[in-house]
């Protein structure tokens, strides 16, 4: 580090000297001189510093920004401590991971989070038994340094959105009177949202190079997992839709499906139907972005896909949730058993084209789906079809930004705690004749054009100790909505 100021240091100097040796030099060598060695102190910033400054510099609001947001429909209060001191707390001993789509026992528990968190993947499960259940989040909020958080899909990116004094913010969800203290004083909860108990969801979080037992996690992420019939039902969705008319929002966002999975396969098929009749029912030129958030069956996500994702023009999603759903509709890649490392983009790319491609709007199809914002640990792609969307270099780039200041607590990016993790070179296809792509810091958001659609990228700058990485998904989502411009059709 100290040699980097050193040489900025000599840089800054020798260009002060240019300066007052500039009357006897000619200009032209005076030009070429004074380019070399500002080309130089832009190349002693570190690459990081770099990034920050052109986010910055992109970061502009768009022409047309939101002024009233309705969010719905999954609020609970979130508990968030260590998921290897809560085991232990509990009595489980270390043991070889498996995956289970519920959780019906302490043992499922275990063997869960180990598998998740060997890959260093988030997840979020079901816990079928009350009793256990209970137990354990009592142990859970009673441990020394436990922390209570606005939790749920819906209230986090309504939390985040709030933020911006110039937003109302409708939040639609069983808010208990917990949430409702922890919520912020400009998002307005209607009273039929109202109950007298709160949801609580329990997240387990571990840090990069954390250890249990035999068991390593590659990098910080957490496991969520909890026993919420009100979220699991979706009982808000029809106040949430009959909520609309009076509040008169510019732009609608759900999240919640997923939680739908704690249902029985009857149960949840019906009212899935119900929630498609009531985003039917949202009028059509109020644009719906929908979030989504771990799933385990694959043919509940292939029916979401097939019924749903004609219904809003706008999706959230990461990773797992991508890969999740190609394996569910056989699309590209779908072999793929799970991510290896940093994704690669060239595959994720293939993807996000074919989900626009097969389920997006064209002039044959009936969808409104014209926006997809991907994120993971170390970079974001924001895809559109062609004439929807404005100011999305913007967009993608305060996604990013957040990523920075909300996994290291921090009310700008502090380049000291945070690194480059995503690759400098890469191909935006695996299967198409690819172009090859060699990242620059001084211009991060990549632009790239498939088909009518268009791919802007942007690294991440991933905090080296995170404080909290729940809700960081909701919060990028959140911030790329707020920069996003829709066009007029």
């Amino acid at each position: 580090m100290w040699q980097r100021s050193v040489c900025v240091g000599l840089l800054a100097l020798a260009l002060g000297y240019l300066c007052l040796l500039g009357p006897e030099l000619p200009p032209s060598a005076l030009r070429h001189l004074s380019a070399s060695l500002l080309g130089g102190l832009r190349r002693a910033r570190s690459l990081e510093g770099r990034m920050v400054a052109a986010w910055q510099a992109a970061i502009v609001r768009p022409a047309r920004g939101w002024a009233r947001v309705a969010v719905g429909v999954n609020a609970c209060v979130d508990v968030v401590l260590s998921g290897v001191k809560l085991l232990e707390a509990l009595g489980l001993e270390p043991g070889d991971g498996k995956n289970h789509a519920v959780l019906n026992s302490r043992q499922d528990l275990k063997e869960a989070f180990a598998y998740f968190m060997e890959k260093g993947a988030a997840a979020e499960r079901f816990f079928s038994n009350t009793e256990s259940f209970h137990h354990i989040a009592r142990t859970a909020s009673e441990y020394p340094g436990a922390q209570l958080y606005v939790g749920g899909n819906a209230a986090l990116i309504g939390q985040k959105l709030a933020t911006n004094p110039d937003l109302k913010i409708l939040l639609c969800g069983p808010v208990g009177p917990k949430l409702h203290e922890l919520l912020d004083d400009n998002v307005i909860v209607p009273p039929e949202s109202m109950q007298e108990r709160d949801e609580f969801h329990l997240i387990l979080e571990y840090q990069a190079g954390e250890e249990w037992g035999q068991v390593r996690a590659p990098n910080a992420n957490r496991f969520i997992f909890s026993h919420d019939l009100s979220n699991g039902a979706l009982n808000m969705l029809e106040v949430f839709v009959s909520s609309l008319d009076e509040f008169q929002p510019d732009l609608v966002v759900l999240s919640g499906l997923h939680m739908m999975e704690g249902q029985s396969k009857e149960m949840r098929q019906r009212r899935l139907m119900e929630a498609v009749a009531s985003i039917s029912d949202i009028p059509t030129d109020i644009p719906i972005h929908l979030e989504l958030a771990s799933m385990t069956d694959q043919d509940f996500m292939s029916n979401i896909m097939h019924q749903v994702f004609p219904l809003v023009n706008s999706i959230g999603l990461n990773e797992q949730e991508l890969l999740f759903l190609t394996q569910s509709a056989s699309g590209p890649h779908a072999s793929l058993a799970s991510w290896s490392g940093v994704p690669d983009v060239g595959v994720v790319s293939d993807i996000l084209f074919w989900i626009l491609k097969e389920h997006g709007k064209t002039t044959e199809r009936a969808s409104d789906l014209t926006r997809i914002h991907f994120h993971t640990l170390a970079y974001h792609i924001l895809v559109t079809v062609d004439g929807y969307w404005g100011n999305q270099v913007a967009a993608v780039a305060a996604g990013a930004r957040a990523a920075g200041t909300q996994a290291c607590a921090t009310e700008t990016i502090d380049t000291s705690k945070v690194f480059l993790k995503a690759p400098l070179e890469f191909v935006t296809s695996q299967i198409e004749a690819p172009s090859k792509i060699s990242l620059n810091p001084d211009e991060p958001v990549v632009h790239w054009h498939r088909e009518g659609i268009s791919f802007h990228f942007t690294p991440v700058l991933v905090c080296k100790d995170p404080v909290r990485t729940v809700g960081l998904g909701d919060a990028i989502s959140a911030e790329g909505l707020l920069y996003s411009e829709v066009y007029p059709q």
